[in-house]
């Protein structure tokens, strides 16, 4: 279609009737369409590529499929952001700066979010693109945040140095000494791309001073350390354009053409074609349009043999123009003609066409699988958000319980306490009745002496018994007092019945061990009132306390009439009480051990050996200290 379409525009009767301008407009209009229809073919092999047929043997940017095959492969993030630095240096070395910037700030935004030492790299690269675009405010920024987080102490100097560079921008001398500074300490460092970067810094700061000299000494520095063809032929410009400013055509010749030989000597077309194009133009400066005429003939074979199509018709523009202004219009409609004979196999021939249609759509699907990642992302993100509510509502539910239970726990032991403490304050009736019984009996018989005594020993009992009647525990003692107290209260009812021994261990401290309040009491109450008052003759009552490893034992033994003799003895209101005392001290130890996790027993057992009878209570209390 191109062919044909080549063909028809070069036999069409109306050109020679044009004048020259309206040839070479009418031909840059056809070479326009020419293009176009390429597009519209490789569009269709495009198409025909996604539905399974072959793309064809154009080649496409190796980054953009790197990276688009690391996105498609859901790689490790930090893969990721080094396919986008890749991708960004391949589009800054095509002077691609936007594009670059828009990749930069992806990768630098993974490395930032990952923490990770590239992120002052990435940084770097960022703030020069956006400085080679003009963007000073960002640009600063990123040099500082880049020299922030730099692990390396020179490179945190060199971004720091850029940063005030751009900041002193309208000081030649201070940019001057930051441009050197980074100079110095780059060139210790061997990196020869940053070393250029910093010699072109420096040159255009020098330059800013009017220092031509030094500036062009630094702009050769920059020349020898890179080897990027755009670079170079930027930089030899700069040179030409200082060479020229002052009057050094000469001088600006001999350079550009010792680069253009070592681009020969490289075989680098690309850059052959800007320095042969460059010498023509200062030719032409030095008006000598024959040595011009020839070179923009040869930049002009050199574009045909690079197979690139944008380059031939810059170069047959300005060979045309060339010839225009000398007046060889023939010449110049021969070269026009040379040119769209040729078209058609040059624009065949040109990947940079296809390649840059190819990295659109490439760009395109890699805009397409970061939306895709994005939401996927989004999606995981949603759905860790949900997962940590649901983890927070069940530790909340989880504390919540706790504290529900925990004071449910504390009322139940609140409760067993206010239980414990109403079982504790439990008086003995038949003891208040007969206390005061005896005491009525006394005043009866006239006895003002034993009821006076009696009634003295009985208050001093109950105030010491109401005085530690809210405490669970006691010093032993306290406990000791109180038991004798009772003792000689009920011996004083019953002189003629009964004698009392308290045997205590001496390796028990009385004042420190601490054991519960009242709870022997009710015992040596059922030994007096339930087996030695029925005796005969005068009875015994022994209470022992010894230190066993980590407990008290409590012994309690009587020679009464025993267990079954006491049963049979007891009236309805008897068996009631004592029903009713045994089950109180059986509460109370049951509490006891539930509240504070004791391990106290009760032991009870008739005494029946060689016709002797009685009871024997042993009880086993914790070892507790005073605290």
């Amino acid at each position: 279609m191109v062919k044909w379409y080549i063909e028809w525009v070069k036999y069409q009767p109306a050109r020679s009737e044009k004048s020259y301008f309206a040839v070479e407009s009418m031909i840059m209009v056809r070479y326009c369409i020419c293009i176009f229809i390429l597009l519209g073919l490789l569009s269709a092999a495009t198409a025909q590529d996604s539905a399974g047929g072959k793309r064809g043997t154009f080649p496409v940017s190796k980054a953009a499929k790197a990276l688009r095959k690391s996105l498609s492969n859901n790689d490790d993030e930090l893969q990721t952001a080094g396919k986008y630095e890749a991708l960004a240096k391949e589009l800054t070395d095509k002077s691609e700066y936007a594009k670059a910037e828009e990749y930069l700030k992806k990768a630098l935004d993974i490395y930032t979010r990952l923490n990770h030492k590239d992120a002052a790299a990435a940084g770097r690269a960022l703030a020069k693109v956006q400085e080679m675009q003009n963007k000073i405010i960002p640009a600063i920024q990123n040099y500082q945040s880049a020299g922030d987080v730099a692990i390396d102490k020179s490179l945190v100097n060199i971004n720091l140095n850029d940063a005030n560079r751009l900041r002193n921008n309208s000081n030649p001398r201070a940019q001057t000494n930051y441009a050197q500074s980074n100079v110095d300490i780059i060139e210790k460092t061997g990196k020869k791309e940053e070393a250029a970067d910093a010699y072109k810094q420096l040159g255009n700061s020098l330059l800013l001073e009017n220092n031509t000299s030094d500036a062009i000494a630094s702009y050769k520095k920059a020349i020898e350390k890179t080897d990027n063809t755009r670079e170079i032929a930027d930089i030899s410009k700069k040179i030409s354009k200082v060479y020229v400013e002052g009057n050094n055509i000469d001088a600006a010749i001999r350079m550009n053409e010792a680069i253009l030989e070592k681009a020969k000597q490289e075989d680098n077309i690309e850059l052959q074609i800007d320095q042969v194009r460059e010498l023509a133009q200062l030719y032409t400066t030095k008006n000598l349009p024959g040595k011009t005429g020839s070179l923009l003939e040869e930049a002009y074979a050199l574009a045909f043999k690079s197979g690139n199509t944008s380059k031939t018709k810059d170069c047959l523009l300005a060979l045309t123009r060339y010839y225009r202004e000398q007046q060889k219009e023939a010449v110049a409609m021969t070269r026009y003609d040379d040119f769209l004979h040729r078209l058609d196999t040059l624009i065949r021939t040109d990947s940079s066409l296809v390649d840059a249609s190819l990295f659109d759509i490439t760009e395109g699907k890699i805009k397409d699988l970061e939306r895709e990642k994005e939401l996927q992302l989004a999606l995981i993100s949603n759905k860790n958000k949900l997962n940590y509510f649901l983890i927070a509502s069940i530790l909340a539910m989880v504390v919540l319980l706790f504290f529900i239970v925990r004071s449910l726990y504390a009322i139940k032991i609140k409760n067993k306490k206010i239980a414990l403490q109403s079982l504790r304050r439990e008086m003995n009736p038949h003891f208040i009745f007969n206390s005061l019984n005896s005491v009525n009996q006394y005043i009866a018989e006239n006895k003002e002496v034993e009821a006076n005594k009696y009634l003295t020993s009985y208050s001093g009992l109950m105030r010491n018994v109401m005085e530690h009647s809210n405490k669970d525990f006691v010093p032993l003692s306290t406990e000791i007092e109180q038991l004798k107290s009772y003792l000689d209260l009920e011996q004083l009812r019953f002189s003629d019945k009964f004698i009392y021994i308290l045997d205590i261990d001496e390796a028990l401290d009385t004042d420190a061990v601490m054991i519960p309040n009242m709870l022997i009491q009710p015992h040596l109450e059922n030994a007096v009132w339930h087996g030695l008052r029925y005796k005969a003759t005068k009875g015994l009552l022994r209470v022992t306390f010894q230190k066993q490893a980590q407990f008290i034992q409590v012994v309690i033994e009587d020679d009464g009439i025993g267990l079954t003799e006491s049963r049979k003895l007891k009236t309805i209101h008897q068996k009631a009480y004592q029903s009713r005392g045994i089950t109180n001290t059986t509460e109370r130890i049951s509490l006891l051990n539930d509240i504070y996790h004791l391990h106290i027993r009760l032991q009870m057992e008739e005494i029946t050996l060689e016709g002797t009878t009685g009871t024997r209570v042993v009880l086993q209390l914790p070892l507790m200290d005073k605290k």
